[in-house]
């Protein structure tokens, strides 16, 4: 069987990837039977099911209130995990979720950024991840979402926000969270996190051009200027622990958390248009050089045990890693990268 055949079969472990291959590698509309019926699979069987099983009729997993922990079964990663798999935004139980989301995750104003609790706890991997998962459920336009997006744009740029030293400013920045701008965030010792940039542009990537504040533009630019500040290949952004770049970055899985590998960052700088920037092919190669002969990529990063469902078996041929590589194989192809 080739590989296009394998990702549309009919399959009642991943129905997602069916979803995704027809509307992504088929460019099916929305309106199209076949992709309308591949949406309702996702609804019937695998992983979204049983992550909706496990819901509270008031909207959130595991625990009221903002919802990060316990990893990776709260409502955070649920909503963000429901989106990644293909769900139906129009589903009552996932708009539930949803709202629950806007109404408790999130910083209370001056702030609105997405967060694990209060201003302190707003980072760029978690808002990236919300935004983008709302974003894919249609909630572009709700002012509770924009509110957010124009925070997590603003925290990139630094327009409006106090340094974190100034304790009486509001908003400012908060030396547990994101802590200043550029990416600055706590978790990677106060230096800039390329996790946290690669979640905030693929939310912001989302926004249809036309719809792009001036904030958000330049929220983009600088994510882009990053992203590329160093070979996506290497992935040899600043770190601390380390002195060299995490294996996480090399390991291509689905679906991710706050983790991020090469392929996302191709992703999020395809769906932004640089498929044609010649700084992607050695990136690119990479994601080639782990074809296997039979034209399947491998699921190596997983966190199966951990979620409500397991989502393949590690080590093996990957539908979900499979469909990510030629997704942006496709796109680079389009637009030209030698």
């Amino acid at each position: 069987m080739d590989t296009l055949s394998w990702l549309l079969e009919p399959d009642a472990a991943n129905p997602g990837v069916r979803f995704f291959a027809l509307t992504d590698l088929l460019d099916r509309p929305c309106t199209d039977p076949e992709v309308q019926a591949a949406q309702a699979a996702v609804m019937e069987s695998g992983p979204a099911p049983a992550i909706l099983n496990a819901q509270n009729p008031d909207g959130w997993w595991c625990k009221p209130g903002a919802g990060y922990g316990p990893k990776y079964r709260s409502t955070v990663w649920s909503v963000t995990f429901l989106a990644m798999l293909g769900a139906d935004g129009g589903d009552p139980r996932v708009r539930a979720g949803c709202a629950y989301v806007l109404d408790h995750s999130r910083a209370p104003a001056p702030y609105g950024g997405f967060s694990a609790g209060g201003p302190s706890g707003m980072i760029q991997c978690l808002e990236g991840n919300l935004a983008a998962a709302l974003l894919d459920l249609g909630w572009l336009g709700d002012p509770r979402l924009d509110e957010a997006i124009d925070w997590l744009a603003r925290s990139i740029t630094g327009e409006g926000i106090a340094p974190a030293a100034e304790a009486k400013a509001a908003p400012r920045y908060y030396r547990s969270g994101n802590s200043a701008p550029g990416f600055v965030c706590a978790a990677q010792n106060h230096l800039p996190c390329a996790w946290g940039a690669v979640k905030a542009m693929l939310a912001l990537g989302k926004i249809p051009a036309a719809k792009r504040t001036a904030a958000v533009q330049k929220a983009i630019a600088a994510g882009v200027d990053f992203l590329l500040s160093r070979d996506p290949a290497t992935a040899d952004y600043p770190m601390w622990v380390s002195t060299k770049p995490s294996e996480s970055w090399f390991r291509f899985g689905y679906p991710l958390a706050y983790v991020t590998d090469v392929l996302q960052n191709l992703e999020v700088l395809t769906a932004l248009g640089y498929g044609g920037d010649p700084r992607l092919r050695r990136a690119a190669d990479l994601v080639l050089s782990k074809r296997q002969k039979d034209g399947r990529w491998l699921m190596k990063y997983t966190y199966n045990g951990k979620m409500w469902a397991d989502i393949e078996t590690p080590g093996q041929p990957s539908k979900w890693v499979t469909l990510r590589a030629l997704r942006v194989l496709r796109q680079i192809k389009a637009e030209g990268t030698p």
